[in-house]
């Protein structure tokens, strides 16, 4: 995967892509990408989403399962 740090250009491939955590599609040159970082036991994890809609529907789940 691309450092998600680094600017995600056009040259970036499907498979080298973030892949968004709600729908599983891969994050290529998508002005509206999001990511949420989050450190747990000295690791960082980071966790990306095609855009707003999809974080919030990630953070929802996450609070309410069902």
């Amino acid at each position: 995967m691309v450092d998600p740090t680094s600017d995600l250009g056009e040259d970036v491939s499907e498979d080298d892509a973030p892949r968004c955590a709600t729908c599983g599609d891969p994050i290529v040159g998508s002005p509206d990408h999001r990511v949420t970082t989050r450190i747990e036991d000295d690791s960082v994890e980071t966790i990306h989403f095609c855009d707003d809609d999809c974080r919030e529907g990630w953070t929802a789940a996450a609070v309410d399962p069902n």
